[in-house]
């Protein structure tokens, strides 16, 4: 892959010259490098050792986990195929648990919570404390619902 010449529409999505990717050598293509060997390193875990993945969250300044910037951003990624997920939303489909300690951590477009209220009261705060622990297993989860269609069985 990074031998290939590579132009066309991705680039312009990046807004960043191919040149600039085909000669290397820049901040550009060593952010650009980062991002593609991180994710392959979490396919290599998922593959090979998914009990491994953990996913990286940022600390509170009292060092509590806050898991809402990782959540936010696969919330980010699912929507750009939103129509895709829309199973996984729908609360008659059996798959519908399985992004929700995930999307707990999301807010929609005027910043109220994606999911809606939380329970009021020590439950609902202890829930959002604690709901992160069930995200590695979700992105397991989520990987398996998703290879089906991934890597296509022969007829």
């Amino acid at each position: 892959m990074w031998g290939a010449k590579i132009a066309g529409p991705p680039f312009a999505l990046l807004a960043i010259d191919a040149d600039v990717f085909n000669h290397g050598g820049t901040p550009q293509f060593a952010a650009i490098s980062a991002v593609a060997v991180h994710h392959n390193d979490i396919s290599n875990i998922l593959s090979t050792a998914p009990g491994r993945f953990e996913p990286i969250y940022r600390r509170k300044p009292n060092r509590e986990i806050d898991a809402r910037p990782w959540c936010r951003r696969f919330y980010a990624a699912m929507h750009l195929r939103l129509s895709a997920w829309a199973p996984l939303l729908n609360t008659e489909d059996v798959n519908y648990g399985l992004p929700l300690p995930i999307l707990v951590h999301c807010v929609d477009g005027q910043g109220r919570p994606l999911l809606g209220p939380t329970r009021k009261g020590p439950q609902g705060k202890a829930f959002l404390r604690t709901a992160y622990r069930e995200i590695p297993a979700v992105v397991e989860a989520l990987r398996q619902y998703w290879m089906p269609t991934r890597f296509p069985q022969d007829p």
